[in-house]
């Protein structure tokens, strides 16, 4: 792909990757190089930055190549599912991808985030069944994220900034999935209109405060945080955003994107190598990278 960013490679021979725009600042080759190490497996993870008009040739190099899989980063989840050949029950449903398995010869479209989201909240202690929860963000994250809600059971309400957009993804989920023991799902517009004593969680599944705008926030500042809740931020990177600064200080528990981000990795990782992956390493050496 002449003069493209993105940098394909066909050595080693077993190769895996991130693509987004950008990718520069992510910590996934050094939490499944690490992982490959461990286990001596001869992989390598590598850097994808594709701009989005060129998703679908490098996807196309990707297949050529003989590449193992690729992770889907923003903001691309939904921009890779036209050119895959087969699609997961979950990812079809939550219509968004953020793993691809290569199998021979054809592209094969996941989604971990919402199990790797659900795993994240269960080593917090927090269990989701029939909770009511706040997501904030409807992009590829926010379907995600409510999918695996959805199969909890919870009440979920969503909000996002550009109201069009939160209400076609609570079209499509509410059309795609059968949801357990009495969960909903419904969309606000504002969210000073919402009885916030009446939520368990808070899950902001937005770009804000990620490094480095890392004084960006998605809660609004005249809106205070309830001291019961459990604030879920996706961002990994600061570690303690300005959202989780402030859900610390009013009280509430913070949890870090981190765990999330690790466990829907080992999810991949599994159905890349068809191993078992050592989820200890998996974090240790994305700690490191953050540090």
């Amino acid at each position: 792909m002449k003069g493209s960013r993105a940098q394909l490679a066909t050595e080693p021979l077993h190769t895996v990757g991130l693509m987004g725009w950008p990718v520069e600042h992510s910590v996934s080759p050094a939490m499944h190089n690490a992982a490959f190490e461990a286990l001596h497996l001869p992989w390598h993870y590598s850097l994808l930055p594709v701009p989005p008009g060129e998703v679908r040739s490098v996807l196309a190099q990707i297949r050529e190549l003989g590449w193992r899989g690729i992770n889907v980063t923003v903001p691309h989840k939904q921009a890779v599912m036209p050119y895959l050949d087969s699609l997961t029950a979950a990812g079809r449903a939550i219509g968004a991808v953020n793993t691809i398995s290569v199998q021979d010869g054809c592209l094969i479209g996941h989604n971990t985030d919402g199990d790797g989201f659900l795993a994240a909240l269960k080593e917090v202690g927090f269990d989701p069944s029939r909770r009511a929860v706040l997501v904030l963000g409807a992009g590829g994250g926010a379907r995600s994220v409510v999918y695996a809600l959805a199969l909890a059971g919870c009440a979920v309400t969503l909000h996002n900034r550009t109201e069009e957009r939160a209400a076609r993804l609570v079209r499509d989920l509410q059309g795609t999935i059968s949801w357990p023991g009495g969960g909903w799902l419904k969309q606000a517009t504002r969210l000073e209109d919402l009885e916030l004593s009446g939520y368990d969680l808070l899950v902001n599944t937005t770009p804000l405060g990620m490094w480095p705008n890392v004084d960006a926030s998605p809660w609004p500042e005249e809106l205070a945080i309830p001291s019961h809740w459990t604030v879920y931020d996706l961002v990994y990177n600061p570690a303690e955003t300005r959202l989780l600064s402030r859900a610390r200080s009013a009280g509430a528990t913070p949890v870090g994107g981190l765990g999330m981000l690790v466990h829907q990795g080992a999810l991949a990782f599994e159905l890349w190598t068809g191993q078992a992956p050592p989820v200890e390493v998996m974090v240790a050496a994305a700690k490191e990278a953050l540090a």
